[in-house]
C-alpha cells in the first residue's frame, strides 16, 4: 500500500504523460503481481462499490477528531472532497503500512460489506489512525468509490506494454471485457502467446477524431480517399458470436445480457467466430431512426416488455467487420473490411442486422450539402472513414473523422452553483442555468465546462458574493450572469421543469454583452425541437 499511495502522489502530481507513464512502469516492476493486478484495476477506472454510507464516514470522522458536526460539514463545503477533508482532519499518528494492495482491499476494504455498523466503525477508525494522511486519503478514495487520479486507460495500456514488452494493441485487447485483479490475470499480459481470445473478449474500440465544425473538410486530404456513412445517436457496441454463443459488449466494456433480445436472438445466424462493430438504434417499420429520446426507455431495463418491444424495436445497424472465421481483421484495409462485411450482410437477410449506408458524393462539397441534412434524419453529422486505414486502438487521427453538425445553442442565466470534484473541489464550477417563462427564470440545463481557469475563478468570487441562498452545498446566486450553452439535442421530459431535457450541455462562452433580460426565453427553446422527439420519455 505504501508502495501504490507513492504512486498515487506522483501520477497526481504532474500533467506529463511521460513522467506518468515512467511512474507506472516502475510500480508495475517493484510490485508484487497481486498487487500491480489491483493498480491496474483501479487505475484503469474500476472501483470497488461504495461500502459505507458517506453520512456515517462525516459522522465518525467528526467524532474522532474531536470537532462538532457543523464544523466537518463546513470544512468539507470548503475542500469539496470527502477523502482529503477526514485525511485532514483525523490526527496524523499512523506509520507507513507493510501490508501489501492486495491485502488492503482483499483483506480490510471489502470484508467491510459484512460487517454490521459498529464493527465497520472500529475497522474504519483503526484504518485511519493508524496510516499516514497520504495513505490514508488513497484508503479512503478506494473505500468511497471515488479514486481517480489523471490517467486513462489508454494510458496504462501504455505503460504495460512498456513494462510487459508485448505490443499495445495486444496488451489492450486483454484488458477488454471481463478481465479481473488477479495475478494470473497481471502475468498473462506478458505471455509471448498471443493467441489467447476468450469467447466472449471484445476488441479494443476504433475511436474517431473529430473535424472542426468550422473547418474545410479538404484539410483531410483528397476526397477519393474516403467514403462517408451517417453519424447516428445510439449505442455503440461489439457483437460477438463464438462457439455458438453471443456476447454484446458496450463502449463502456459492458456486457449488456438479455437487454436486446431482438439483436441477440439474430445473431444466432452469424458464423462463428465474428466479431462486428456497430450501433444499437432504435427504428421506425420503414428503418427510418427514432431520436436517441425513444432508445433511452429501453437502456437499463432489464425486462423489456412487450409494448416497449413493440413501440421502441431496435436494429444492429454494422459499420465494421473485425473478426471473420476466428481471424482478427483489424490489420486489413477499410475498404477490404467493408467488402467482406457486405458479403455477410446479404447472406443473412436478417431485418435486425443492418449495415449501414454508404453516402455517394462526387466531391467534398456534395456531402458538405448532404451533411446539412442531418437533423431531418436525427443523425449527429457524417462519419468519414479513410479507405486504406486499418481498425486501430483507441482514437488515432486519420483513421475514423466524425464530422458533426453545429450543436443548438442558447443563451441562459447562472441561477444555482455547487463545487466541483478534485482539482475544482475549492471552486464554485459545477452551474445550473435557466431561461425565462414569462418574468420566471426556469431551470433548464447543468454544465460543468467549457470556462477558462481564469473565468472559472470570477465566477467563483461572483457566487461568493452574491449567494441568496445556501441549501447544503448548493448556492442560489442573483441571476446577473449570461453564458451561451451548446448542446447536442434537445427531447421533452416531464421530469424536468421546464418541460425540456438537454443532450451533452457545455459552456460555449460567457456572454460579457448581455444582460440577464437578455437571454432566451422558453418558448425559444422549445422552437429547437424536432417534432419527432416529442412522444412519451418515461
Amino acid at each position: 500500500m505504501k508502495l501504490f499511495a507513492e504512486l498515487y502522489r506522483v501520477l497526481d502530481s504532474t500533467t506529463r504523460t511521460s513522467v506518468k507513464i515512467a511512474a507506472m512502469v516502475d510500480y508495475f516492476a517493484r510490485a508484487q503481481p497481486a498487487d500491480a493486478a489491483w493498480a491496474v484495476h483501479f487505475l484503469s477506472g474500476e472501483k470497488l462499490k461504495r461500502l459505507i454510507p458517506g453520512k456515517l464516514l462525516r459522522q465518525w470522522a467528526a467524532e474522532e477528531a474531536g470537532i462538532p458536526t457543523w464544523l466537518f460539514e463546513e470544512s468539507y463545503s470548503s475542500v469539496g472532497d470527502l477523502a482529503e477533508t477526514i485525511s485532514l482532519v483525523i490526527p496524523d499518528q499512523g506509520s507507513e503500512p507493510e501490508d501489501s494492495l492486495c491485502h488492503w482491499v482483499q483483506n480490510r476494504l471489502m470484508p467491510l460489506r459484512d460487517m454490521d455498523e459498529s464493527q465497520q466503525r472500529i475497522a474504519v477508525t483503526e484504518m485511519w489512525h493508524d496510516n499516514p494522511a497520504h495513505v490514508r486519503f488513497v484508503i479512503l478514495k478506494l473505500m468511497t468509490g471515488a479514486f481517480r487520479v489523471g490517467v486513462s486507460k489508454k494510458l496504462v495500456t501504455r505503460a504495460l506494454a512498456e513494462h510487459t514488452g508485448m505490443p499495445v494493441e495486444v496488451v489492450a485487447h486483454r484488458l477488454m471485457g471481463t478481465w479481473t485483479p488477479s495475478p494470473e490475470s497481471f502475468l498473462q499480459l506478458a505471455d509471448p502467446d498471443i493467441g489467447d481470445a476468450d469467447a466472449s473478449q471484445p476488441y479494443p474500440f476504433c475511436l474517431a477524431h473529430a473535424v472542426d465544425r468550422d473547418s474545410n473538410p479538404e484539410v483531410l486530404g483528397e476526397f477519393s480517399d474516403y467514403a462517408a456513412e451517417w453519424k447516428w445517436d445510439g449505442i455503440r457496441g461489439q457483437l460477438i458470436r463464438r462457439k455458438s454463443q453471443t456476447f454484446l459488449w458496450s463502449r463502456g466494456e459492458e456486457l449488456m445480457e438479455n437487454r436486446w433480445p431482438e439483436i441477440e436472438s439474430a445473431a444466432t445466424d452469424l458464423p462463428d467466430g465474428t466479431v462486428l462493430d456497430g450501433e444499437i438504434l432504435a427504428t421506425h417499420a420503414d428503418g427510418t431512426v427514432m431520436p436517441f429520446a425513444q432508445l433511452q426507455r429501453r437502456i437499463n431495463r432489464k425486462n423489456v416488455g412487450r409494448k416497449l418491444l413493440h413501440d421502441v424495436p431496435v436494429v444492429f445497424h454494422v459499420f465494421d467487420l473485425i473478426e471473420e472465421g476466428t481471424i482478427d481483421l483489424r490489420s486489413l484495409p477499410w475498404q477490404e473490411r467493408r467488402s467482406r462485411l457486405e458479403k455477410l450482410i446479404a447472406q443473412l437477410e436478417h431485418p435486425q442486422l443492418k449495415i449501414t449506408d454508404l453516402i455517394p458524393a462526387e466531391s467534398w462539397q456534395d456531402w458538405i450539402d448532404i451533411r446539412g441534412q442531418s437533423r431531418q434524419r436525427h443523425s449527429e453529422g457524417l462519419m468519414l472513414k479513410r479507405l486504406s486505414a486499418p481498425y486501430d486502438v483507441g482514437r488515432v487521427r486519420d483513421t475514423w473523422w466524425k464530422w458533426k453538425v453545429d450543436p443548438y445553442t442558447i443563451d441562459a442565466v447562472l441561477i444555482y452553483a455547487q463545487k466541483g470534484h478534485g482539482k475544482r473541489s475549492s471552486l464554485f464550477s459545477d452551474y445550473t442555468f435557466a431561461v425565462w417563462k414569462g418574468a420566471e427564470l426556469v431551470p433548464f440545463a447543468k454544465a460543468y465546462s467549457g470556462l477558462s481557469n481564469s473565468e472559472l475563478r470570477e465566477v467563483d468570487r461572483f457566487v461568493r458574493r452574491n449567494t441568496r441562498e445556501a441549501f447544503g452545498p448548493v448556492r442560489s446566486v442573483q441571476p446577473e450572469l449570461v453564458m451561451e450553452l451548446a448542446f447536442e439535442g434537445l427531447q421533452v421530459s416531464t421530469r424536468h421543469k421546464s418541460g425540456i431535457a438537454t443532450r451533452f450541455p457545455r459552456i460555449i462562452r460567457w456572454r460579457h454583452d448581455k444582460q440577464a433580460k437578455d437571454a432566451n426565453t422558453l418558448d425559444d427553446v422549445m422552437a429547437l425541437l424536432p417534432e419527432a422527439s416529442v412522444g412519451d420519455t418515461k
